[in-house]
């Protein structure tokens, strides 16, 4: 579902882009492990050439994530207080670089001392080890009681309730995937004890007008540029070895962007 590529041809009466140019997708359609796929020109965004493709093709899709997510779902500013669940994967590695430079402080929960010096590395302030310690708790004494601003969760049913329970009042709560599994079923009543906020968005509807997703990728692609988010690519594969590279992910044999190449 994202890709980087060159234009080999346009429709008829297009204006906009041409062949030769170097474009980046994300999202519909699915299809991207080919050689060559047919595209509405609609869906893609130039890249700037002072990036890499390879960079480009692993930032598009987890960038464009991180910036809805920390500038319009919940708009961070600086003072926030906010807590990235999964820091050192792939969204919770930019949401923490993001973050930090716009200057809220950054907590971030991860499985193992190995990504712990990752996040740190990535802007965190404060690195809770899941495995090791109550992330509620440590959270909690973190901000003396206080709570975050915004919680963003892409593990799901394991960090939910904990998510909820970490929150000041009229926080924000923003699951954004279920590594775990589905979070179990929240009555409505739940969120009145803080008057809290909870949303499960999805990038497509954040991108849903050509204006927004240009306006979004470009927000990506000018980090990348100015050294605000720093992108690890530490596997490539022939697209050959597609089937190869998902066992490696599987496995959890693999850290940071994964990049198949035609």
């Amino acid at each position: 579902m994202e890709a980087v590529g060159v234009v080999t041809a346009v429709g008829p009466g297009l204006t906009g882009r041409q062949v030769g140019d170097l474009v980046a997708y994300a999202g519909d359609p699915m299809g991207s492990y080919a050689e060559e796929q047919i595209l509405p020109a609609n869906k893609v965004v130039p890249v700037p050439p002072s990036i890499d493709p390879i960079v480009a093709a692993s930032v598009i899709l987890k960038g464009m994530t991180a910036q809805f997510l920390l500038r319009r779902c919940f708009k961070v500013e600086p003072g926030h207080t906010i807590l990235v669940h999964a820091a050192a994967g792939g969204v919770g590695s930019l949401l923490s670089q993001w973050a930090n430079a716009l200057g809220a402080t950054v907590i971030g929960t991860v499985s193992t001392k190995e990504k712990a010096v990752q996040a740190k590395d990535d802007g965190c302030h404060h690195v809770i080890i899941y495995k090791e310690e109550d992330f509620v708790a440590r959270v909690n004494e973190i901000t003396s009681g206080n709570g975050v601003d915004v919680v963003y969760d892409a593990v799901g049913k394991d960090t939910f309730q904990g998510s909820l329970a970490c929150l000041k009042p009229r926080g924000y709560m923003v699951n954004f995937g279920q590594s775990s599994g589905t979070p179990d079923p929240l009555p409505l009543s739940a969120l009145s004890a803080k008057s809290l906020f909870l949303t499960r968005p999805s990038l497509m509807q954040y991108t849903a007008t050509q204006d927004e997703l240009l306006a979004t990728a470009g927000e990506v692609f000018a980090n990348v540029e100015s050294g605000v988010l720093r992108v690890r690519v530490n596997h490539t594969y022939p697209l050959s070895q597609a089937a190869q590279a998902h066992a490696d992910l599987e496995g959890r044999k693999a850290t940071g962007s994964v990049v198949l190449i035609p």
